[in-house]
């Protein structure tokens, strides 16, 4: 297809988003400033040490509205800015949902996925035309997916896992050597109504784990609950459990070899956030539980999970609660035994809503004990929410997230901000609007 330029955007404005109004003063379910969301999106960012750049995908709103663009942009670690970002895609929606996740293949070529909600809307494929450069794309496939995470791994090429929509929230599998070209999505997994899960791959050996829910009948996704795993050491080829036994695909049934804690029996929702490895290549995830999907005490304790692979077993740990199902973090592995995960566990300036004060915690020993340490946002008038970790990051663009007011229905311009952190804590504010092509951060 015929390469296009991108329109460059006059600064970094995020996308406000709601979901499902409730009765009672906290309004919805989950909302506010939402450039970064959800969970399911990975990578968004990814660090790329050739040209010494961290390149990044959110949600973008023009100046004055808020309807639903796709931007690219970067930090340069060499001169500390940032360009004005590149426009990709009018998704011609509000809903962050359609939200983009981001891939760089082995001849630095960035791809960006772009998600749909469900079958209402199409969903693309887009490549930058030049390695490292996001200044003009070739559109290369229109189609349809949704909660795309998209891997690009060295010996294999794409491992494309996502989620498509029919009766509920299957979960697919689909693999590429060139990202033109792709094999037929193989389904992985299918209990009940379907499922939401996260993934993240261990680069050095060549393994990619999925950790998933399952959504009951009745109940549906407000009922999300139970921990699977599934890793793949073949490209995606084969699936098998955490002791590498095989799996039969697609798991169609409740109890199955690959569950890990049945959350169910526990009368508990689960609601994931991370997952990463630990210098032996042991699998650590973050999550939280709760009562009920509904905001407010009455779901509550709102409690922070690490769940972490011994070799022979599994160790859980609740280290802290915060206020919300949707306050979404990251974790870190940092050493032999030190952790660090960057959350909103504070109630923030909008408590009791998504999001909220953000702050670092780390661990020395397993995940055992936690030390709670300052606060990221200290004088924020809006709740922040959705730190995301890069892949690869570098200590110097760390974490990126979004902030918003969960209650502002107005939805004003400028209702939501960038943010990225570095690993010593300092937080680095993205311009909302620019007057020159590059800003220092």
């Amino acid at each position: 297809m015929a390469i296009f330029k991108a329109e460059r955007d006059t600064g970094y404005r995020g996308i406000w988003y709601m979901n499902q109004p409730v009765k009672g003063p906290l309004r919805y379910k989950y909302s506010g400033g939402f450039a970064t969301y959800p969970q399911q999106h990975v990578p968004i960012a990814i660090y790329a040490p050739k040209v010494q750049k961290t390149f990044f995908v959110y949600g973008a709103t023009p100046q004055g509205k808020n309807t639903l663009w796709h931007a690219v942009s970067y930090f340069d670690h060499k001169t500390g800015t940032v360009p004005r970002p590149a426009l990709l895609l009018d998704k011609k929606t509000d809903d962050a949902h359609d939200n983009p996740t981001l891939a760089i293949d082995g001849d630095g070529y960035l791809w960006v996925f772009s998600n749909s909600h469900g079958t209402g809307r199409p969903s693309f494929i887009h490549k930058s035309a030049k390695p490292y450069e996001i200044d003009a794309w070739e559109r290369v496939l229109e189609t349809n997916f949704s909660y795309g995470q998209p891997w690009w791994l060295e010996r294999h090429g794409f491992v494309f896992l996502h989620t498509r929509y029919s009766k509920g929230r299957g979960l697919f599998c689909q693999t590429s050597r060139d990202g033109r070209t792709w094999a037929e999505p193989q389904p992985t997994a299918f209990i009940a109504e379907g499922h939401y899960q996260i993934s993240w791959p261990d680069t050095e050996r060549g393994v990619l784990t999925t950790v998933f829910d399952y959504h009951p009948k009745p109940g549906g996704l407000n009922a999300r609950t139970n921990l699977y795993l599934m890793q793949s050491r073949d490209g995606g080829k084969s699936w098998t459990t955490i002791l590498g036994e095989r799996l039969a695909l697609p798991l169609t049934q409740t109890p199955n070899p690959a569950l890990v804690f049945d959350y169910q029996k526990e009368g508990k929702l689960v609601y994931l956030k991370d997952i990463n490895y630990d210098s032996q290549g042991r699998v650590i995830v973050l999550y939280l539980t709760s009562k009920g999907f509904e905001p407010g005490p009455q779901s509550g304790p709102y409690q922070w999970w690490t769940a972490r692979w011994t070799g022979a077993g599994w160790e859980r740990y609740a280290f802290t609660e915060s206020d919300h199902n949707y306050d979404h973090g990251s974790l870190y592995i940092e050493g032999e035994g030190s952790w660090r995960v960057i959350a909103p566990t504070g109630p923030g300036p909008q408590p009791g809503t998504t999001g909220g004060e953000v702050f670092v915690w780390t661990t020395r020993d397993f995940g055992k004990t936690w030390h709670k340490g300052a606060s990221l946002t200290p004088a924020a008038t809006r709740n922040h929410t959705y730190v995301r970790r890069p892949l690869h990051a570098h200590p110097d663009f760390y974490a990126l997230w979004a902030d918003g007011n969960p209650l502002d229905e107005e939805r004003a311009p400028h209702a939501s901000r960038l943010y990225a952190a570095t690993l010593s804590g300092k937080v680095l504010s993205l311009p909302e609007t620019m007057s020159q092509e590059r800003a220092l951060l």
